[in-house]
């Protein structure tokens, strides 16, 4: 059982409800502003949240399907918040500003090659000095092909995430392709780099063929610690194979949060995983005054919307409409059954986001579930998820064997 609860908010433009930008006030005119990131983030690195992860999509909003090239234009919905900031930059841009949270974007790999997610993430652990995170995520609809243009759309699950698991081993061998001290700047010799010391990817599947190292020198963790979400079976198998922490839906189709640990359990146990990885509750949370009053107010944005948001209807989680002593309960009782920790993905941003760093925090401490923010270590993101430090597989290489020279 985990001695202190991971506390992780989940972005996503003026909150996950549909009709939450209606509420947002001011907020909502700056959804598209690095000041609107920048302010929510800061808030939550300042009051003690762990990490933040930051939704991301190909598609600018949620939309209808549609199967034809005719009708792409013509099918957002227009009632919700449409048009996003590409979460990678967003996540760059707000490091400087921040001290110690994560900084987990979401970056699909369906239709992006592995190289480019790779620099991009080793060059926000940089620019954030080991606080990147990385949510990986497929991209299955025919929408979202038909904005590439380069394969058809409606791959099935499984070929999605076949191919996300060696885009993910592909992300990590570029990760290890460069030794720490890859960089030796011998002005004697006017050697830079030791080329011995930087090794090539070589990878070669059914999806993805790889060859050389990666332009970014290794970063503070080595590699960023990986985020999956497990809402269905395959995503959890998934999960198991490619994330170092996993994402659970309680309540998505009946199931139950000691299922899904137990699922996640034997699925590292038939992978003959020797990890146990940390396992986060992801929660839809509204948090108001009182029992009554958070009702009341999700009912208030249920009617704005024009229909219910829960599980099955918008949300592939629990929805909770509740206050911060029922939370740090029903948080209390995740750990006991073996949870690291929660993933509360606020309905309204800034009111729930607001609420999770200045009142479920201190309630949090009270409890005996976190250290108080002043004690709150400035380690990198693995240390601070409990996550071994991250060893190249090129580590014991003897020198010379499997390298690749660098060109300018």
């Amino acid at each position: 059982m985990p001695d202190r609860i991971t506390l992780v908010t989940a972005l996503q433009g003026a909150g996950w409800h549909p009709a939450a930008w209606r509420v947002a006030g001011p907020a909502a005119q700056r959804l598209s502003s690095l000041r609107h990131w920048r302010d929510v983030v800061v808030e939550q690195d300042r009051l003690g949240i762990d990490a933040v992860t930051i939704e991301d999509s190909f598609t600018a909003g949620p939309t209808t399907a549609g199967p034809t090239t005719a009708d792409l234009d013509l099918d957002l919905d227009t009632t919700t918040v449409v048009g996003r900031l590409d979460a990678l930059l967003v996540a760059n841009a707000v490091a400087p500003a921040t001290r110690a949270v994560g900084l987990v974007p979401t970056v699909s790999v369906t239709h992006t090659e592995p190289f480019h997610v790779a620099t991009g993430l080793q060059t926000l652990d940089h620019v954030s000095l080991g606080r990147a995170g990385w949510r990986i995520q497929v991209s299955p609809t025919t929408r979202e092909a038909a904005l590439f243009g380069r394969r058809p759309g409606g791959d099935d699950a499984a070929t999605l995430f076949d191919e996300a698991r060696e885009a993910a081993e592909v992300v990590s061998r570029l990760w290890d392709s460069w030794d720490d001290d890859a960089i030796i700047r011998d002005v004697t010799t006017g050697r830079f780099i030791d080329r011995d010391r930087i090794h090539n990817a070589a990878f070669e599947g059914r999806y993805l063929s790889v060859h050389g190292a990666s332009i970014v020198p290794r970063s503070p963790q080595g590699r960023p610690p990986v985020f999956s979400l497990a809402h269905r079976s395959d995503a959890a198998a998934f999960a198991v194979d490619a994330a170092d922490v996993v994402l659970v839906t309680p309540g998505y189709q009946g199931r139950e949060a000691r299922d899904l640990l137990t699922e996640i359990r034997h699925l590292e146990q038939v992978a003959g995983s020797a990890v146990r990885r940390p396992v986060l509750a992801d929660l839809a949370v509204l948090i108001g005054s009182s029992t009554a009053a958070a009702a009341d107010e999700l009912a208030a944005l249920d009617a704005a919307a024009g229909a219910p948001y829960a599980v099955g209807s918008g949300s592939d989680t629990s929805v909770l409409a509740t206050t911060v002593p029922d939370l740090v309960s029903r948080i209390g009782d995740l750990r006991d059954l073996g949870f690291a920790g929660v993933r509360l993905r606020p309905l309204r941003i800034p009111i729930d986001s607001t609420a999770i760093a200045r009142q479920l925090v201190p309630a949090l401490v009270t409890a005996g579930l976190r250290a108080d923010v002043a004690s709150r270590p400035t380690a990198d993101l693995r240390t601070r998820l409990g996550i071994a430090p991250a060893v190249s597989r090129y580590a014991s290489a003897p020198a010379g064997s499997v390298s690749v020279e660098v060109s300018a």
